[in-house]
């Protein structure tokens, strides 16, 4: 009786169990809700909101970003005057990396942190006003960077399916780097830029570490040849250690070089170094490893650039000078050298290239592209799209990054995702970020105008062509030889491994033929390759990359030495250095 009664009012009312479940509601969208309080500061913020979800116990979420495949997880979203207490919703809408949208997270237990990458308004002297995180002397690196906000992690279970929202609250602060003390050797100095301040409409500094060299109080008289180390950013002087190597120090293990203890063997080696460099018949001159961490990267690629402003100028004009100033340097062009690995290779020929008259050689080891036609294996002037190739019927992801067995560990559409999702606007503070501040236009909102769009990777010619104009330094060499060569020729020194983890060798073959073809005069440099060398061999073919890489100035000191003796004018100090 009572089945027929419930099959009477099912049939009456339309009820079934489905449709029931159909009609229930949906739970709420996943999402975060990020903030800072009052007391952290009672003025509303502008930056960058990030949320990072690991499960890696090891270490806090921010310090575990990378573009590495064992990277954990991050989504941000831009907030402009986000007040205290007022919440910053990141959800699906939110850019991610390496899981691109927040409702595809696996259900599970995270480690979650949230972090402001706080921004500062800069009105420039050509009318532009930008929002952008200035570097505050830790080399333009959100997660450590002091006057961020962030969160303590905490273990939180999430499951998308179910929907809710985490609440977090940036109650953290990055506290201030100490300052690094001067030592016998090793000198710290901090110039204002009167050029780049006027370009930025606030004060701007540029720095070095200067390595000066023994007997330098000892020798009033003498007047040194100066090499400028071109590099990444640093605090201190890198591969110098003036002690021991710490006997406490744990080891480590190194998967690039798959070397245990490569930490160790950083200071053994930093330390042979110092005993070398104070040596009785060692060779006597001023290193100067240049600092200008800006408010795109932690390097400005030391050129003129419409984003950037006057970095170049400021620092060959500036810097460099008030260095030898100060430290006696020989101040001429016959007695000045520079070289640089990555970056700082593409540093050393943009330099020697830029100002000829001011370097008498440069020695550029694995180079960031010096030809845009294999800008690392995209040709920004013949291809369409960055992140595919395409065939009749097929469409195949460009690589980005490899191993030295060339196994492929990322691609360039998974390299700018990541970038993407730490910054709106070229605001990343990363590689492919920088390379258009730098090589491009200013574009009409003000930021750097993309060399292409970060999602579709869709390239953009008019572009690409006033990056061949100003910085493809191979076009450059071909379009203005007859002027450049008689300044340059037997100046230009390049090292690449063939298997360098970022394709930079590709651009090297081309500037190889590029080179070789350039007559009256000939270049009269060098092109060297390590087989099966990574990033960032420089030209030994004796010892591994991993030992090489930390030694580079001893690695071009004969040959600068050789180039002194057969290019100094007549009349030019040859001795008062050699003691």
């Amino acid at each position: 009786m009572k089945a027929g009664l419930v099959a009477l009012l099912v049939g009456a009312v339309g009820f079934s169990p489905q449709a029931f479940a159909a009609k229930a509601p949906k739970p709420a969208p996943f999402q975060f809700e990020l903030s800072f309080p009052a007391a952290r500061s009672a003025d509303a913020q502008d930056g960058r909101m990030l949320v990072m979800l690991s499960t890696d116990p090891s270490d806090e979420p921010r310090n575990q970003i990378s573009i590495q495949p064992d990277s954990q997880i991050v989504f941000g979203v831009t907030v402009d005057h986000l007040a205290p207490g007022q919440a910053a919703t990141i959800d699906a809408k939110a850019i991610g990396w390496p899981v691109d949208d927040i409702s595809k997270l696996p259900a599970g237990d995270y480690f979650v942190q949230g972090l402001l990458n706080r921004y500062e308004t800069f009105h420039r002297a050509d009318g532009v006003t930008i929002k952008l995180a200035p570097d505050r002397g830790e080399g333009q690196h959100w997660n450590i960077a002091p006057g961020n906000f962030y969160s303590k992690p905490v273990k939180v279970h999430i499951d998308p399916a179910k929907g809710g929202t985490v609440k977090l609250s940036l109650d953290q602060e990055i506290a201030p780097l100490p300052p690094i003390p001067d030592t016998k050797y090793v000198k710290h100095v901090r110039i204002q830029s009167e050029l780049l301040t006027k370009f930025w409409g606030r004060p701007v500094f540029i720095g070095a570490h200067v390595l000066v060299p023994e007997g330098f109080d000892q020798h009033p008289e003498a007047h040194y040849p100066v090499i400028v180390a071109q590099n990444h950013f640093e605090r201190d002087f890198g591969d110098f250690r003036e002690t021991p190597p710490d006997p406490e120090l744990k080891p480590d293990y190194s998967e690039r070089f798959h070397l245990a203890g490569y930490n160790k063997i950083v200071q053994e080696e930093a330390y042979k170094n110092y005993q070398q460099w104070i040596s009785a018949k060692y060779p006597r001159f001023i290193v100067i490893e240049t600092e200008h961490a800006n408010a795109y990267y932690d390097d400005s690629y030391g050129v003129n650039s419409a984003n950037l402003g006057p970095y170049g100028d400021a620092i060959n004009k500036e810097l460099i000078p008030a260095i030898e100033k100060q430290f006696r340097g020989i101040g001429q062009g016959w007695a000045r050298f520079t070289y640089g690995g990555s970056t700082g290779g593409w540093e050393s020929l943009a330099s020697q290239i830029f100002y000829p008259d001011e370097y008498n050689g440069a020695f550029a080891a694995c180079p960031d592209p010096i030809d845009f036609r294999a800008y690392t294996l995209i040709n920004l002037y013949d291809d369409d799209n960055a992140y595919e190739v395409k065939g009749a019927h097929l469409t195949i992801e460009r690589p980005a990054y490899r191993n030295y067995l060339g196994e492929v560990l990322g691609t360039q559409r998974g390299n700018n995702r990541y970038e993407a999702a730490l910054g709106d606007h070229g605001r990343s503070g990363e590689q492919y970020d920088i390379w258009q501040a730098v090589y491009g236009p200013v574009g009409k909102d003000g930021y750097p105008a993309p060399i292409f769009d970060k999602l579709t990777g869709k390239i953009d010619h008019d572009v690409a062509a006033y990056w061949k104009e100003h910085y493809d330094l191979m076009a450059i060499l071909r379009r203005d030889w007859p002027t450049l060569g008689p300044k340059v020729a037997g100046k230009l020194h390049i090292y690449v491994g063939r298997g360098d983890n970022y394709f930079l060798n590709d651009a090297v073959y081309l500037g190889e033929e590029t080179l070789k073809s350039l007559k009256n005069p000939a270049y009269g440099g060098e092109v060297d390759y390590g087989d099966k060398d990574e990033h960032c061999w420089n030209g030994d073919h004796n010892m591994p990359n991993a030992y090489t890489r930390l030694h580079y100035f001893q690695m071009y000191l004969d040959k600068i030495l050789k180039r002194i003796d057969a290019t100094a004018p007549q009349g030019a100090d040859l001795a008062s250095w050699r003691y």
